[in-house]
């Protein structure tokens, strides 16, 4: 199954996420996100990336960004990226600490960073003109079923 459509992707995306701050401290699995879930409260990249996934029907585990890349049951590795694939980036080729984003469509990602403070969409080119994300570590297929 392909996905969503770009239009329908953004268009998806309830009005209050565009204002979703980037607080570090709230990732997936963070005691912050168990305690408070929802992003009204503020969400790290990984954390917002997997809150839109699952308005668009994926579940992800509470993965931080090395154990999403080393994945294998619930994730594939892809070259062809589609909309909602997610997407790493990272200052060298460790998949560790990297950034997540979600791919909207050809060359444009929809991403929260601290660099931004909210949610936006940059273009491939937009990451790889910063040192912190010049890396393109690569893109995950989520299980789609």
């Amino acid at each position: 199954m392909k996905g969503a459509p770009p239009k329908m992707l953004l268009a998806a995306i309830p009005d209050a996420w565009w204002s979703t701050p980037y607080v570090g401290a709230r990732f997936p699995g963070s005691r912050s996100v168990k305690a408070h879930p929802g992003l009204a409260e503020g969400a790290n990249c990984q954390f917002f990336a997997y809150e839109v996934l699952r308005l668009h029907g994926i579940d992800m585990p509470a993965w931080r960004s090395s154990e999403l890349w080393h994945d294998t049951g619930r994730t594939t590795r892809v070259s062809a990226p589609e909309p909602l694939d997610l997407v790493l980036f990272n200052a060298g080729e460790d998949a560790w600490g990297a950034h997540v984003g979600v791919v909207v469509d050809e060359g444009r990602v929809l991403h929260l960073s601290a660099e931004m403070g909210r949610p936006a969409v940059w273009s491939m080119a937009e990451f790889a003109a910063r040192d912190r994300y010049r890396t393109l570590i690569g893109f995950k297929r989520a299980s789609r079923g």
